[in-house]
């Protein structure tokens, strides 16, 4: 399983108010478990500048994990970044 990592920036309508960004979140993963059960959430963080939210998601295929980013960017009126990402250890040892 490869790491990948998903920069979400969300869209100004995709939410009215901060609590129905919980509702939102929820949507979102539902779908996601349901549609790309291949992807394996690890983490998500919520972040100030940029990007609004970092997920950390394992994926045996890059095409299972734009699945996933293709689902937050219509469910959320977002735009995401992906990036493959290397664990700093295997990074060293590949040196």
């Amino acid at each position: 399983m490869a790491t990948y990592l998903i920069f979400t920036k969300l869209g100004t309508e995709s939410y009215e108010s901060p609590k129905q960004f919980r509702e939102l979140a929820e949507k979102v993963a539902a779908r996601i478990r349901a549609e790309c059960p291949a992807v394996q959430w690890k983490d998500s963080y919520a972040v100030m500048g940029r990007f609004d939210v970092v997920d950390v998601v394992e994926a045996a295929s890059a095409a299972d994990v734009e699945r996933a980013a293709m689902i937050v960017r219509a469910e959320a009126h977002a735009t995401t970044e992906t990036m493959h990402a290397t664990p700093w250890k295997e990074f060293l040892q590949g040196l």
